[in-house]
């Protein structure tokens, strides 16, 4: 692979948190999935987001989904690689998928929203979902 076919393909598997809230303010068909445990995602989460734990990911748990839209797992952040296993699950199960630069904690670095008992203000959503 050559530096120009590197960068395509990275941006086609990843993005960061700007573009994704772009993309749900201007209602692209994307579904947001938290892959990290219910008690996190419980005490904060990316609104709009779903959560679907990337160790349960599976023809089962994923079988109400449509794989027309794409998907973006997410989760804490640069330490943490359960939006990594989530992403490779989904596309293992045929989904369309990209991975969220930075987690939930770039997420609020960036100064937007998120939902939950921990839950924070910040630049809001408004995707009308």
């Amino acid at each position: 692979m050559d530096q120009l076919d590197f960068y395509q393909a990275k941006l086609e598997y990843e993005t960061d948190s700007w573009d994704l809230s772009e993309a749900l303010n201007n209602g692209e068909d994307i579904v947001v999935i938290d892959a990290r445990s219910p008690e996190a995602y419980a005490e904060e989460h990316i609104p709009t987001s779903i959560n679907i734990p990337h160790r349960t990911m599976n023809g089962e748990t994923t079988n109400h989904l449509d794989k027309s839209k794409l998907y973006v797992t997410y989760c804490d952040g640069i330490g943490c690689n359960a939006s990594t296993k989530g992403a490779l699950n989904m596309s293992k199960l045929g989904f369309n998928v990209k991975e969220l630069l930075g987690g939930l904690d770039w997420w609020k670095r960036d100064g937007y929203e998120t939902k939950g008992t921990k839950g924070i203000q910040g630049k809001e959503i408004n995707c009308g979902c």
